[in-house]
Order: structure tokens, then C-alpha cells, then sequence
């Protein structure tokens, strides 16, 4: 019988019903423990720092945001991996969390049967993340968007901005406040501006708003 010590999960769910499911699939594979659960984020950084444990499996959206409780739990517990289930699939929330420090990205719809599978890869340095989601950031990274085609031709201002400034420069096209903003990429209001601030410079526009109508392919630079 092997003697290595069991990997001590912590898991971070406002749904209960989730919390028991996920408790059941590790308890049913060998070589797991949970250490700990929480039911928002407070709840998950109090949980890691009391246990230190291997894992930490988070909520995107659990009350506190799951985002904010990444960036702590990384800042204090380096050695500790993170990865995220949730419901969501949406880009901003996939990047978002990897941006905070997450090591994977998986979404409920999994069979959890699957899950002792991906979190033994995330301890010997692999990244669980759903074919999907892989494909889109593929996609992003090489830029497949038409319009950061466009925008990103040779000899325009626009191919010097930042992956953080096209990140704000999207979603103000999708219409979010400075705050939404920051609270999606998990910045302060004032580095939301500051990036803001660029865009609007690198494109020559007269305004974020014009930022936007250029993305959105409404006007040249």
C-alpha cells in the first residue's frame, strides 16, 4: 500500500449541492482529502491559511468574488494551486482567473468523475482546462479577433497596445463601467484609467468612447 500522503483539498462553493458532489467524487479516488470547504471568499482565504492545503477548487462567482480570493490565497500561500469550477464559460472570466493566478479553469458541466484526474495533473504542473476554452484562447493569443486584425495592421498606432489594453479596450466595447472593468480583471479603478488612458492615446482617439467606435470597426484611425 502506498504511503504518500493524500493531496488536502479545500473547496469553495456557495451551492452546497456542488460542495457535497465535488466531496463525493474525491472521496470515491484514492489519494485525496478534503481539508477544508468555504461558501464565499472570506470563508476560502481564512479555510487556506488555517490549512494550507495542496488545492484549492474555487467558485468564479461565490460571494467575495473567487477572483479576489485567488489573488490572496496566491500572494500568501504561493506553493498552493488554484483552479477554478464554475458555471461560467465566458472568455472574461477564463482570463480573468488565469490572469490572478489560477492553474486551471474548469467548468461544472464536467463529468466529475474526471476531476481527481485534472487535479493530479495540476500538482505535477499541467493545466486543466477544457478543450473548448483552449481553442479560444488559441484564438485570442493569435489574435483570430477580425476587428484586433484590423486594428493591429502594420504601421498603425494601434498594433502597440498592451494584452491588458486590449483586454479593457473589449470590454469597454462591451459597454462596462471603470468599475465593472476592474472588477472583471481584478485592477484597481485607477489602473483601469491608466490603461483607458493609453488606449485612447495609441489610437488616437478623442475619446474611450471613440476608442470603442474605432474597435467596433465604425471609424479609421
Amino acid at each position: 500500500m502506498s504511503t504518500e500522503r493524500p493531496l488536502r483539498v479545500l473547496i469553495a462553493d456557495d451551492h452546497a449541492p456542488t460542495r457535497d458532489d465535488v466531496r463525493r467524487a474525491l472521496a470515491d479516488a484514492p489519494g485525496f482529502a478534503v481539508c477544508a470547504e468555504a461558501a464565499d471568499a472570506a470563508g476560502a482565504v481564512e479555510a487556506a491559511i488555517r490549512e494550507r492545503p495542496d488545492i484549492c477548487l474555487l467558485d468564479v462567482r461565490m460571494p467575495g468574488s473567487g477572483l479576489a480570493a485567488t489573488w490572496e490565497i496566491r500572494a500568501r500561500l504561493p506553493e498552493t494551486k488554484i483552479v477554478m469550477l464554475t458555471v461560467s464559460d465566458e472568455d472574461a472570466d477564463l482570463f480573468a482567473a488565469l490572469h490572478a493566478g489560477a492553474a486551471g479553469y474548469l467548468v461544472k458541466t464536467m463529468n466529475l468523475e474526471r476531476l481527481p484526474h485534472a487535479l493530479r495533473g495540476v500538482v505535477n504542473g499541467e493545466a486543466p482546462i477544457q478543450r473548448a476554452l483552449v481553442t479560444r484562447m488559441v484564438e485570442r493569443f493569435h489574435g483570430t479577433d477580425p476587428r484586433r486584425r484590423r486594428l493591429a495592421a502594420p504601421g498603425t498606432l494601434a498594433e502597440r497596445l498592451t494584452s491588458r489594453e486590449w483586454e479593457v479596450l473589449e470590454l469597454l466595447a462591451e459597454e462596462l463601467s471603470t468599475a465593472e472593468i476592474a472588477q472583471r480583471l481584478s485592477l484597481s479603478r485607477s489602473a483601469v484609467r491608466v490603461h483607458i488612458a493609453a488606449v485612447v492615446r495609441k489610437l488616437g482617439a478623442a475619446s474611450r468612447a471613440a476608442a470603442v467606435e474605432v474597435f467596433r470597426g465604425r471609424s479609421e484611425i
